[in-house]
């Protein structure tokens, strides 16, 4: 007579505790994945280099110059018609984004017909965070981290 011997079924715990490891290991990778509350510094610096190139590329186009006027409560895009500087666009900085400005021409940064600019140096920060955008007298826009 042969023993019969009844069939389990079930996880064992080892292979609970596996799947267990893989769910919090996909859980960490997704809230990595996440972007901060109200956007990253980096996506923000990357925005304002995008904008700025936007300007740079429009003075050239329309052969007039344009301007970028950095402020602590954001930024606007400015640019040279008959003679007189009006405001094309404004754009606020993410809440808790502070902006310093070094170089440039009193608080602007200006694009000439030819795309040529002042150099400046923006340093965008949230936090103890420190995103810097660099712009060069050639008129090349460039994000540092």
């Amino acid at each position: 007579m042969r023993a019969c011997r009844k069939q389990e079924s079930g996880f064992t715990l080892v292979e609970l505790m596996v799947v267990i490891v893989i769910i919090g290991l996909a859980a960490g990778a997704v809230l990595l994945a996440m972007p901060e509350a109200g956007g990253s510094l980096l996506s923000e610096a990357e925005t304002f280099a995008a904008r700025a190139k936007a300007a740079r590329d429009g003075a050239i186009l329309e052969a007039r110059p344009a301007a970028l006027r950095i402020g602590p409560a954001g930024y606007r895009l400015s640019r040279r018609i008959d003679g007189a500087w009006r405001g094309a666009a404004s754009h606020a900085w993410v809440e808790g984004t502070e902006a310093e400005l070094s170089g440039g021409l009193n608080g602007a940064v200006r694009f000439d017909a030819t795309g040529l600019a002042e150099p400046a140096h923006i340093v965008l920060r949230r936090g103890d965070r420190r995103v810097a955008v660099r712009i060069g007298a050639d008129g090349d826009v460039q994000v540092q981290r």
